[in-house]
């Protein structure tokens, strides 16, 4: 897998005139934790998108490398995989088809099967229900199933446990340390209990 390794220097992002962060200069490497912090509207989620290569900097640059070889940001969606609530899961599929769809072109870790990977986020039983029949925290546990099994170095997660509840906190902590011990992972949250475990705590406040 190599060491992946995301630096921002002086990066920053604005939407017309006003900017939703501004010289942020920080690193995130592979086998830690982080967690970007801030109230709700603050701009985490947009901070999220440009350090995933979805979105560029309005100023300031983005580096990606691993084992200090160059990666383009038009290729480091190749190498991560991300949860959040902007992002639609496919709810015509079942969570079965969902989850087969993506392993394709990112397969899971550990060899891990589509039927595993259900079994482990609990959802065997519903695995040949279409999504849209799901509830919310069903449907957020297929979420994360996509974000985190995937043999990938990098896992971006915001809100996480977004309409979890207590059994789906203890599923996520599982699956965190189970499966992204050796990856690079950034928590966006304002609930210390989704970033508990980070080792490293950023406030988007400090990039305004």
């Amino acid at each position: 897998m190599g060491n992946m390794k995301i630096v921002l220097t002086d990066a920053g992002k604005r939407f017309n005139r006003d900017w939703i962060f501004r010289r942020a200069t920080c690193a995130f490497e592979q086998g830690k934790s982080y967690a970007i912090t801030g109230p709700n509207g603050s701009g985490k989620s947009t901070l999220l998108q440009v350090i995933a290569g979805s979105m560029n900097p309005s100023e300031g640059k983005v580096d990606y490398s691993r084992d200090g070889n160059i990666i383009s940001s038009e290729q480091v969606f190749r190498e991560l995989a991300i949860a959040a609530p902007y992002l639609e899961i496919i709810e015509e599929m079942t969570a079965r088809e969902f989850l087969t769809f993506h392993s394709s072109f990112k397969p899971f870790i550990n060899g891990l099967s589509v039927d595993q990977a259900l079994d482990i986020v609990n959802l065997s039983g519903a695995a040949d229900k279409q999504i849209r029949y799901y509830s919310s925290g069903m449907k957020q546990r297929v979420k994360l199933a996509q974000a985190i099994f995937p043999d990938l170095p990098i896992v971006l997660l915001d809100e996480p446990c977004t309409n979890l509840d207590v059994s789906g906190y203890e599923l996520y902590y599982d699956l965190l340390h189970t499966y992204c011990k050796d990856k690079l992972v950034i928590v966006c949250s304002n609930d210390p209990q989704e970033y508990r475990f980070c080792s490293e705590v950023l406030s988007i406040s400090d990039y305004k």
